[in-house]
């Protein structure tokens, strides 16, 4: 697993998972500003970045097995998850099959709801021999996980309420790629989430890390202080 870090080596750990395609590069403005105390982890995902294996490795549940060695307990307290769209459900699966290792998840413009994935008529001729071998890692590895990606959300839908950590949702009602409705699947699902904390951002779109940093750096502070 390769990772961008920075911060306090020996402080609570804040491990960012980027959606799809991404890299870890694409959390550095969260990386330049670490609160005191904190240790920032970027992660680049199995398929991107310098992360092996060169093919997609679509399975949540492997995904997870991927990031578990990075979390570590430290005296500040249990890690904290921030998923961005694909790395939405990647966090929360963390919280269902890592129980008692995770302190609190933030899921950004997170896609949850199967009922809302859809998979493109040209999705599929992205995985025909021909044209897979002509199109860029990233790229290739971002098509796979889609087409994977509502199986995954319907075996996890029924083990949200096992959720029982922290909890934050932040959405743009504008966001074209991961639809809001989303939000209104995961309240009726992380029903014994403590706290639960919600907020639906009016006009904006599916880029939240890149446009809302500090709404974001917010919603961490008050997890960590909670």
């Amino acid at each position: 697993m390769s990772y961008l870090r920075a911060g306090a080596r020996d402080g609570r750990r804040i491990i960012f998972v980027h959606g799809t395609p991404g890299e870890a590069i694409g959390w550095a403005d969260f990386l330049l500003n670490v609160p005191a105390g904190l240790e920032y982890i970027a992660i680049d995902r199995p398929g991107f970045g310098a992360t092996a294996p060169d093919r997609a490795e679509p399975s949540l549940k492997r995904q997870v097995l991927a990031l578990a060695s990075l979390l570590d307990a430290r005296p500040g307290g249990l890690p904290i998850l921030v998923g961005h769209s694909l790395g939405g459900p990647i966090v929360v699966r963390a919280a269902i099959d890592q129980p008692g290792r995770i302190g609190g998840i933030i899921i950004l413009a997170g896609s949850l709801d199967p009922a809302l994935e859809r998979i493109h008529p040209m999705q599929p001729v992205g995985e025909w021999w021909g044209v897979r071998g002509m199109l860029p890692r990233s790229l290739r590895n971002a098509n796979r996980e889609l087409i994977a990606l509502k199986r995954d959300l319907e075996v996890m839908a029924p083990h949200l309420v096992e959720v029982d950590i922290p909890v934050t949702i932040i959405h743009g009602t504008a966001d074209t790629l991961v639809p809001v409705a989303n939000v209104d699947f995961m309240r009726s699902r992380f029903t014994r989430a403590i706290p639960l904390r919600v907020e639906v951002l009016p006009e904006q779109n599916h880029f939240l890390p890149w446009e809302h940093r500090p709404k974001i750096e917010a919603a961490i502070a008050a997890m960590v202080a909670a």
